[in-house]
């Protein structure tokens, strides 16, 4: 199974480029549904050829947006432009999109090849033409074999790709994928990101995924965008989302953070270089070198991924900032990494990650020791909202 995401993929970034023109764009794009305002006059572009997801939790409006990019709701207000073109008001049949759903909506009754025919031969093209398109798209997603099978016949991921392969045979200028890999098992769903990425990348598509699952939305994106409540949270590639969160939601909804709830103290001098921060975190002194708009008595949080917090039984050198010490509480045994819980004197936990390097029964630290929780100045980052 291929993971190289290829060098076109790595180069990829026209939303760095002031010149490039998107190629969808929500624009101002409001949706009720009776009371209830689902998408919240939300602005979004999105580029040719991005692999672009939607991320949130359940009602955060991600679905309602791609159901509007499909055809199958229409924007309260706003419109949406695909090439520069407002398709309000295009039905979905007449849209340059497919979508895939969750449920894959295979026809039980068909084979696999007349599953992946069915689009084609309602838009009446020639029979030639099909068998060529059907044949070209089970190659593609390797399911020649397959083809006088029944979905019944097959395993959750080959009908994943069955799906996949009928999604594609229309030559839609942007795939939307709904939760399409919420039905298979863990390992099998992480090979199948792998292969939608190479397929995008060969195919030049634009696709527009829906997921929840934070893991899978950062491995096969060029660019996220977070939601929360019809709204736009952050649009960044994965590596700023996880690295550079611009507030506590976004912090705290992707992967594991530890945050403290502190106040300013004082900034740049306190270190004696430009862009560092002091703040004291109820009795925890934090020292951040990070350029930020906070002054002296702003209510702010600290933020620090567990894997970037060192953790031992001895005490380090300089504890008057960034040093905690507690007691190890519980312990994750995650395979390559173990996650360790260490309660501090006034009850709060904070995390810490350490990679399994080493193939050790016995591990040095255990339940009820304890140990001291350090991290360098650049490990962490404070969120002002």
């Amino acid at each position: 199974m291929a993971k190289s995401l290829g060098p076109v993929k790595r180069k990829f970034s026209p939303w760095a480029d002031p010149s490039a023109v998107p190629f969808i764009r929500f624009e101002n794009i409001t949706k009720r549904f009776g009371t209830f305002t689902a998408v919240d006059n939300l602005t979004l572009d999105i580029y040719e050829r991005e692999f672009f997801s939607l991320l949130g939790p359940s009602g955060c409006g991600k679905t309602t947006l791609m159901r509007m990019l499909a055809g199958f709701e229409e924007p309260t207000e706003g419109r949406i432009l695909l090439q520069g073109k407002d398709i309000s008001g295009v039905p979905p049949y007449r849209r340059p999109t497919n979508m895939m759903f969750q449920s894959y909506a295979l026809f039980p009754h068909m084979t696999v090849e007349k599953n992946v025919a069915f689009g084609l031969e309602q838009d009446n093209l020639p029979k030639g033409e099909i068998a060529d398109r059907v044949e070209e798209m089970l190659k593609l997603v390797k399911l020649e074999q397959f083809a006088k099978r029944k979905p019944n016949q097959l395993s959750g991921g080959q009908r994943q790709r069955v799906a996949l392969a009928r999604s594609l045979a229309k030559r839609p200028k942007v795939l939307l994928l709904d939760e399409p890999l919420g039905a298979l098992d863990k390992k099998l769903r992480e090979e199948t990101q792998f292969e939608l990425m190479d397929l995008q990348t060969k195919l030049g598509l634009t696709f527009l995924i829906v997921t929840h699952d934070q893991e899978e939305a950062m491995t096969v994106s060029d660019r996220i965008a977070v939601m929360d409540k019809g709204l736009i949270m952050q649009v960044a590639t994965p590596a700023e989302i996880y690295e550079a969160p611009n507030s506590r939601y976004v912090a705290d909804f992707i992967g594991d953070i530890n945050i403290l709830e502190g106040t300013v103290t004082s900034t740049d001098s306190a270190l004696g270089m430009p862009g560092s921060v002091r703040i004291d975190c109820d009795g925890i002194a934090v020292s951040v070198e990070q350029e930020c708009q906070a002054v002296k008595g702003d209510k702010v949080a600290f933020a620090v991924r567990p894997e970037k917090v060192r953790i031992s039984p001895d005490q380090p050198a300089d504890i008057s900032a960034n040093a905690v010490y507690g007691e190890v509480w519980d312990i994750g045994y995650l395979g390559d990494f173990s996650v360790f819980l260490v309660r501090l004197a006034d009850g709060r936990v904070v995390r810490a990650a350490q990679a399994n390097v080493s193939r050790l029964v016995d591990r040095p630290i255990t339940f009820g020791d304890m140990v001291w929780l350090t991290w360098p100045l650049d490990a962490g980052l404070v969120l002002t909202r």
